[in-house]
């Protein structure tokens, strides 16, 4: 077994090098036509200890869109902004056994509102209690979180797979028109709809992922000891994670990996290591649940190595 914070450099290698051939067996996110344009092979991992030690192989400095990963920011922006009371009374934080864009809970579970909000429906509901007086602002609360926990001004949309979620967002605008019949949300359905694409086509680096996930590992606190949010979100943000973040999966997930985690069909993948590191990982070959083959692949051989499973 490699001790995590020795030869981590060698381990990441070794590691890409094994998994990298998984790529493979997943398919690019055919549904955003933009996100076809990848190169399925590309894989890599960047890891950052809770003391301040980074480390990384593969192509941890490609740029490729948040997607689903911005959820976990969007949830944390909504506990700062938004009393508890508010948000029960639009999403829960229960796992669900539908895919991520699935209609069908709410429609026969919990009350018309969303599991989790780290399902589309959850995440758009969220939307609504960002502070900010117009919609662009509730965006841009956070675009500026995420480059404020990443110390990176260069993070910005990608105007291309913004534009193809836009055109080809009807599952979404099914579910928020839903939401919006059961009063679940309230306000511009399409508004609503143009901030959550934006958040989503976010482009991120392996490290940038990295960067958040450590926050959430140091308990709210960034390297340098500033506190971007209170122990108390971190704890239900990585609690959440751990039973929703990797969607119908979540619990197979949680035997094979064992880490609170967040996946995007972009194929970016953050894992928190609850005191010592944070990771993160991209591969844009998908699985059949919109998660990164040969991420999953990565962080399951790992934890293994490392002895990282919080169970």
């Amino acid at each position: 077994m490699y001790g995590w914070e020795k030869c981590m450099e060698t381990l990441l290698q070794k590691l890409i090098n094994e998994c990298r051939p998984y790529t493979n067996e997943g398919k690019l996110a055919s549904y955003i036509p933009e996100l076809e344009h990848w190169d399925q092979n590309l894989l890599g991992v960047h890891v950052i200890s809770c003391t301040g030690e980074e480390y990384g192989a593969g192509e941890r400095d490609t740029w490729f869109t948040i997607q689903s990963v911005s959820k976990i920011m969007i949830f944390a922006c909504c506990l700062m902004d938004s009393t508890t009371g508010e948000m029960e009374k639009k999403v829960s934080v229960e796992p669900t056994a539908e895919g991520f864009n699935s209609i069908v809970n709410l429609e026969t579970k919990n009350a018309n509102k969303p599991l989790n909000p780290f399902i589309n429906s959850g995440a758009i509901a969220c939307i609504t209690l960002l502070k900010g007086e117009s919609y662009e602002d509730k965006y841009i609360r956070v675009l500026d979180f995420i480059r404020k926990i990443c110390g990176n001004d260069q993070i910005s949309p990608n105007r291309e797979v913004y534009l193809s979620e836009q055109a080809t967002g009807s599952r979404n605008r099914a579910l928020a028109y839903y939401m919006k019949s059961t009063g679940v949300i309230d306000g511009d359905v399409e508004e609503i709809l143009d901030v959550y694409f934006k958040i989503c086509s976010i482009q991120v680096t392996c490290q940038d992922l990295a960067r958040i996930a450590v926050v959430f590992a140091n308990h709210g606190k960034g390297l340098t000891g500033e506190e971007f949010f209170s122990s108390r979100i971190a704890k239900t943000v990585t609690a959440t994670m751990t039973v929703c973040g990797m969607y119908d999966e979540s619990g197979s997930f949680a035997i094979k990996v064992g880490l609170p985690s967040k996946s995007g069909v972009g194929g970016g993948i953050v894992s928190v290591v609850p005191g010592k590191m944070g990771i993160g990982v991209f591969g844009p070959a998908l699985n059949a649940h919109g998660t990164s083959l040969a991420g999953m692949k990565l962080l399951e051989r790992m934890s293994e190595e490392l002895e990282l499973s919080i169970f």
